[in-house]
């Protein structure tokens, strides 16, 4: 019996597809790599069948079957991932997992919402908004991506510097395994009963199992915002001041420092006067007073470092306007020979300008390259770069892109920085990985070995 009809037995005709227009539109994420071999009508890593799953009893029953098969599982969330996660490389079944996209409680004591793996972002956070709260959780890719997502890929929202990065916010999950078994971890506060399990899961990208469900921190919606702009005379000046900011113990909703590329960039995107300068947005949400105490002490920094206050109107207008810029990207990408893409790394304090000035010096040799600061925290913050260049042919696209990468990804190791902030690793940065963890890597190895022994779950991802 073929594959697609064995699942069809397993899980019904509705739930299963091998149309030709299924597998290609499977095919790839939004990795520009597989974004040019599909543009180029190249061989894709075309899966051997689609399944939606409507019960966590659907995804046992797949995983039973795949792993007594032996076929390879790629767990599915929206695709919009930029790394080649959910790319099927060996072939198998996608699971994709939108119809298991319930709210399943919100615990208005406590401050937690559980919540099903396949439930769209911006759907989960317009729901916890009706009841009064938020999560926090700002993505760009907030309308195009789910909670699976966020939690195999360790994402990173907009406002990670009050609310954190998704795991940050996690407190349990539900996952099935390869062998079908369901495991659990409990709601609690913290706990000292020996290693987490839960992050196990929390940035595997699906090599371990499926995460079916999750238990999140939420939050009141907050009584107030104060967000102003600022123009900085230099990367240095700004970083101090953000250093700063952070060091106090302030906690600003959005921080984001505009390289001097990115901020002709941004101010023309907020509809203001082109200035010379850097330009830093600075935010804070939350209760009235404590903000109201906080944005006086965040704003006089800035004007210390002898920033030029631009008004409450720019910071307003970033804030309607901050996802504009991911959603136009797909019009570039479908250039013959354009390349455009993202890079974001993280350092420490003490490593980050060095960081910067190393990865740009390599970008500017390959295009228009452009950086911001965000996500900041006490001890570091991460640079999001962003390149738009064009290979000299077609044909040299995918040449001309690698070793773009592996030049920045050695200056990144180099530098003392970190390969991924919040994207995660994929199959393309897998290589890399192996050289961030060193002998780390081997008990990530033998973790997967032991959990997975038949190597069925995303099999070429993380280098695994």
């Amino acid at each position: 019996m073929k594959l697609h009809e064995e699942l069809k037995n397993i899980l019904g005709p509705d739930s299963v597809s091998v149309s030709s227009v299924d597998l290609i539109t499977y095919s790839r994420d939004n990795l520009p790599l597989t974004i040019f071999r599909q543009r180029q009508a190249k061989a894709a890593y075309l899966p051997d069948a689609i399944v939606w799953p409507n019960n966590y009893d659907d995804v046992t029953k797949i995983l039973k079957f795949a792993n007594e098969k032996k076929v390879p599982i790629v767990p599915y969330g929206a695709g919009s991932g930029v790394c080649g996660g959910a790319v099927p490389l060996k072939g198998g079944i996608i699971v994709d997992l939108k119809r298991l996209d319930k709210i399943i409680a919100v615990n208005d004591k406590s401050l937690l919402v559980a919540a099903q793996a396949g439930i769209n972002g911006q759907i989960l956070e317009d729901k916890l908004n009706a009841k009064g709260y938020t999560l926090g959780h700002f993505p760009a890719s907030i309308y195009c991506s789910t909670l699976g997502g966020w939690l195999s890929t360790k994402a990173a929202g907009q406002l990670s510097t009050r609310y954190g990065k998704i795991e940050d916010m996690v407190v349990a999950l539900t996952a099935v395994l390869p062998t079908g078994e369901i495991i659990s971890t409990k709601a609690v506060p913290r706990t000292s009963t020996g290693p987490t399990l839960m992050h196990l899961f929390v940035g595997a990208e699906g090599t371990l199992g499926i995460i079916l469900d999750a238990v999140l921190r939420i939050w009141p919606l907050p009584e107030q915002r104060e967000t102003k702009g600022f123009l900085f005379n230099d990367v240095k000046s700004g970083l101090e001041a953000i250093r700063l900011i952070m060091r106090k113990g302030l906690r600003p909703a959005v921080i984001r420092l505009y390289d001097e590329k990115d901020t002709a960039l941004a101010m023309g995107s907020l509809g203001l006067k082109t200035e010379k300068g850097l330009l830093l947005v600075l935010g804070f949400v939350g209760n009235k007073s404590i903000v109201e105490t906080e944005s006086k002490e965040g704003f006089k920094i800035c004007v210390e470092h002898d920033a030029k206050e631009l008004g409450k109107d720019a910071g307003e207008f970033w804030w309607k306007h901050r996802y504009d810029i991911s959603y136009k990207q797909a019009e570039i990408l479908s250039e013959e020979t354009a390349i455009l893409d993202t890079i974001e790394v993280a350092a420490t304090w003490d490593n980050l300008n060095n960081l910067y000035e190393g990865v740009k010096a390599v970008l500017d040799n390959y295009g228009y390259a452009m950086a911001h600061f965000s996500h900041a925290y006490p001890e570091g913050a991460c640079i999001y770069f962003t390149i738009l260049g064009e290979a000299p042919s077609e044909d040299e696209a995918e040449g001309f892109y690698k070793k773009m990468w592996d030049e920045v990804m050695q200056t990144v190791i180099n530098d003392g920085g970190t390969i991924s902030h919040h994207h995660g690793i994929g199959f393309f940065k897998g290589e890399w990985l192996k050289k961030e963890l060193g002998n780390g890597f081997d008990l990530l190895k033998k973790i997967k070995g032991a959990v997975d022994p038949n190597g069925i779950m995303n099999p070429g991802k993380m280098g695994l």
